[in-house]
């Protein structure tokens, strides 16, 4: 798996010839399947290969779970968080959320091996809730998005972190119970 930052809460994850778009910035960007985590409520989604509401999805064999963030959604627009299985790798993206999810929704989202977790200004989570988060979903790797300065949520999760221009890693990399956290240099 190869993932790539490009600002603004926009993921790129790769293996092969398959590659999945996590919140992109605009229509330059292309991949097999997009995800969008904030959604104008009223907007049918444009194509197949692009997800932006809640629901199951199956598509080029990555399985994708959305739940809808009541507490943060309204009639205007959908907040959605996912949780993804791709080559037994569970990466879960928590998109704009600017709350901790509700117990019942961490629940459902279960044990990620991988955790989008969004930081940094007062539309996110802030530092604290994201430390909290993550010692309660205890993801094997966490990549901080949305983020103007990452440091805060990483002296809040103990002070390390690798930076890269991106995360390379296979599952056999990812240990249960060794949190390794990765800033991504954004992209582009």
């Amino acid at each position: 798996m190869v993932i790539q930052y490009f600002g603004e809460g926009g993921l790129r994850v790769q293996s092969g010839d398959v590659s999945l778009l996590l919140n992109p910035a605009n229509n330059r960007l292309k991949a097999d399947v997009v995800l969008k985590t904030l959604t104008l409520t009223n907007v049918a989604p444009p194509s197949d290969s692009e997800i932006v509401f809640p629901g199951e999805y199956e598509t080029k064999g990555i399985e994708i779970q959305g739940w809808q963030v009541a507490a943060e959604s309204n009639e205007k627009f959908t907040k959605t968080v996912y949780a993804v299985n791709w080559e037994n790798i569970r990466f879960v993206f928590l998109g704009h959320i600017s709350k901790p999810p509700e117990k019942d929704l961490l629940e459902e989202i279960g044990e990620p091996d991988v955790l989008v977790l969004p930081t940094g200004d007062s539309h996110f989570l802030s530092p604290a809730d994201g430390a909290k988060l993550v010692k309660q979903l205890g993801p094997a790797m966490v990549i901080p998005a949305f983020y103007k300065s990452a440091s805060e949520l990483v002296k809040a999760l103990g002070g390390k972190a690798e930076e890269e221009e991106k995360a390379v890693f296979k599952k056999k990399d990812l240990i249960a119970g060794k949190r390794r956290v990765v800033v991504l240099t954004p992209k582009g």
